[in-house]
């Protein structure tokens, strides 16, 4: 019985110390050996490894992916004009050599991100220093971006080199700082202003214009339409006037009767209206007399109420 727990205790033992002679290392990542607190090897493929059990061997882990640092400082920087400017830009890295990075940077990645932050800062600064706002905009971005790398790359190969590989360097954005965005916005927005104003006032008067122009068309339409049919009215009154003219003249006691009859019918055209006159004395009923169809007499006008 004893026998039997003692080695099932050195195998639980051997168990143990094979497992931590054993590791693993992801595609994704470099495998560094420490022996006794030096670098031993690298381990560049991934896969199972062997090493010996600590504290003679120790393994740590490396990224050795595409890594990106973006820029947190917002302080400003002045271009060769003296304007003061804030830009964001983002860096592409990577480690391509673990021995050297960790001698020369630090342990993970957060140290050389760190490092490399302030040195892509300094060298942003030297480079619009040189250039002016319209550059850095427009013509020569891509020129600065390049001399950015350019320098960043020197000071990481140098006479002790960080280990690293600088891919890219962008800038996502480049603008003025707070107040004089705030100033230039309000000289844009004003310009605005006087432009839409300047455009209602022309629309204004072409309003009024064509206004005028209406009314006066329309007032002579108007003026030409009385004027055809007072023009019309006229000639209907002188063809009724002519014919009246040749039915009377052809039968003048008629003629006065009829004439008689409308004064009537002129006078009498409501019920409401009252005369009070004496029928056997006035002329104007002499036509109900029986005298107005034979007398020569003319016809009576018609009286006022």
């Amino acid at each position: 019985m004893n026998r039997l727990g003692f080695l099932a205790a050195a195998g639980l033992v051997a168990l143990a110390v094979l497992s931590s002679m054993l590791f693993v290392v992801d595609q994704r990542q470099f495998g560094v050996v420490y022996a006794l607190g030096q670098i031993k090897d690298v381990v560049t493929e991934p896969g199972l490894h062997f090493k010996l059990p600590p504290p003679f061997q120790n393994v740590s882990y490396i990224d050795k992916r595409l890594l990106t640092l973006d820029s947190t400082d917002t302080e400003p920087m002045l271009t060769a004009e003296k304007q003061r400017v804030v830009i964001d830009w983002y860096v592409r890295w990577r480690i391509s050599d673990p021995s050297q990075y960790i001698r020369n940077v630090g342990l993970d990645e957060a140290a050389g991100a760190n490092q490399l932050n302030r040195v892509v800062r300094n060298a942003f600064q030297e480079e619009i220093n040189r250039r002016t706002v319209r550059e850095l905009l427009s013509t020569r971005r891509q020129q600065l971006m390049s001399d950015v790398q350019r320098e960043v790359t020197e000071v990481v190969k140098g006479s002790k080199p960080w280990g690293i590989e600088i891919v890219d360097v962008r800038i996502t954005r480049a603008d003025y700082v707070e107040a004089i965005t705030e100033s230039v916005y309000r000289r844009m927005e004003a310009e605005r202003k006087r432009v839409a104003n300047e455009l209602r006032s022309t629309g204004a008067a072409e309003g009024e214009k064509i206004r005028a122009d209406a009314d006066r068309q329309r007032e002579i339409a108007i003026a030409n339409a009385y004027r055809d049919a007072q023009k019309v009215k006229g000639e209907g009154d002188a063809q009724a006037a002519a014919i009246y003219g040749e039915a009377f003249g052809r039968d003048p006691q008629f003629a006065q009767f009829y004439r008689s009859l409308e004064a009537y019918r002129a006078t009498f055209n409501k019920k409401g209206d009252v005369m009070v006159v004496d029928p056997q004395g006035s002329e104007f009923f002499r036509a109900f007399r029986g005298g107005g169809a034979g007398g020569n007499a003319a016809a009576p006008a018609a009286p006022k109420k």
